[in-house]
């Protein structure tokens, strides 16, 4: 099977920030006070990141505003050379923002600060124009490092990350060489109604809608996907659909 592109982007985005100078040794204060707006929805979790960023004496909070903000016109006002940006806001797509704000004449640099993971959103981010990307489980060195990167012109992932990035994209790129026997065995192992899970999950369906078509409960759904990734070793939607593709599932 040839790779699908976007598995290549990922790995060719992987190894290039793994050789970052900044992942390998960090990155030196700012000369210059970066100027950093906070995007949010969450009045809480940004008074907790001006707590937290106040003491960093090359950090300047000018802003914060949550959804309902005119984003493009607070970055006007106030010139920020950061934005740090959730990607889930109601009524806001975070990836939207970012297309617009990477627009603008002055375009800050924009830093994803989300609850998902890189794995499923990093791609789409720095497509979108984002210059990072960190989920909300970050510990205060790496946001500070990530601002600092960011500000400097680069692009910034968790070293750690990217290498698992890396690794995990090398490692599938070797699985989608292997012989479709490989996916046959591991469909002998599935009963049919596992099979039928395997193909609705792939094909974007949650549980509680592939209940409603098998006649069962989400909580049965539960517990063939269950055994349907102990058996097959998958965990991720994309792992279903990879699966599906290399059986035929989703050709039909």
């Amino acid at each position: 099977m040839r790779p699908e592109p976007q598995d290549d982007r990922l790995l060719q985005l992987a190894d290039a920030l793994v050789q970052r100078p900044y992942a390998r040794r960090g990155i030196a204060a700012s000369s210059e006070p970066i100027r950093v707006l906070l995007v949010d929805d969450h009045a809480l979790f940004r008074a907790g990141l001006r707590l937290l960023l106040h003491a960093i004496p090359d950090v300047q909070i000018v802003g914060d505003c949550d959804a309902t903000t005119d984003i493009a016109r607070q970055v006007a006002r106030l010139g920020p050379d950061v934005v740090v940006l959730d990607l889930n806001m109601p009524g806001q797509d975070g990836l939207a923002i970012t297309r617009v704000l990477s627009a603008l004449e002055r375009a800050p640099r924009v830093l994803i600060l989300s609850m998902h993971s890189e794995e499923e959103f990093l791609l789409p981010a720095l497509e979108a124009g984002a210059s990072g990307f960190l989920t909300k489980e970050a510990v205060e060195s790496e946001l500070i490092e990530a601002l600092r990167v960011v500000a400097a012109g680069d692009t910034y992932v968790r070293p750690r990350v990217a290498r698992l990035l890396a690794a995990r994209e090398r490692e599938r790129a070797l699985q989608r060489r292997q012989p479709r026997s490989a996916a046959g065995d591991g469909l002998a192992a599935l009963s049919t109604r596992e099979r039928t899970v395997v193909e609705l999950t792939a094909r974007g369906f949650g549980g509680v809608e592939i209940g409603q078509q098998l006649g069962i409960s989400n909580k049965t759904v539960e517990t063939y996907k269950e055994r349907i990734e102990e058996k097959l070793g998958i965990r991720h939607r994309t792992e279903y659909v990879r699966f599906a593709l290399d059986i035929g599932l989703l050709h039909r």
